[in-house]
């Protein structure tokens, strides 16, 4: 009897251990971007664009000039505002190490009254992958 249960303890054993191994399966990676070094890196040339006076109801724009300065792929998955009314523009394919790209931003000042700024968030394959981006500003004055 000791012998079965022993022999079934080992076989199942042998069975988990065979379920478990990935054996020769790709990584996964289906983004497009390098996961064989370091870290991507997001730095921008400036973090604040303030537009001065924006009469009200008028919509701006500004592209914030980033580079990856770190050694691996920087891929961004996600730029927002905590405002409908600032909507970022994000390039979608991977950015090479040293390389730069424009995340465009635009302001919708209707409804806006006074100074306002804004923060964009941005998601990415960072560490961490959470990032807080530039800002915009303006003083938003009625016609």
């Amino acid at each position: 009897m000791k012998k079965l249960f022993f022999l079934l303890a080992c076989g199942s054993l042998f069975l988990l251990g065979a379920c478990n191994s990935n054996g020769n399966k790709p990584s996964g990676n289906t983004t497009g971007a390098d996961t064989s070094k370091g870290n991507p890196v997001i730095t921008f040339d400036e973090m604040v664009h303030n537009f001065g006076n924006v009469t009200q109801g008028a919509k701006v724009e500004y592209s914030f000039k980033f580079t990856n300065t770190g050694d691996k792929d920087l891929l961004i998955t996600d730029a927002s505002s905590s405002c409908g009314c600032t909507v970022p523009d994000w390039p979608k394919e991977p950015l090479r190490p040293g390389k730069s790209a424009y995340m465009k931003v635009v302001f919708n000042s209707a409804g806006k009254d006074g100074f306002t700024e804004k923060e964009i968030t941005i998601k990415a394959n960072t560490n961490p992958p959470v990032v807080q981006g530039p800002k915009i500003q303006c003083t938003v004055v009625k016609q």
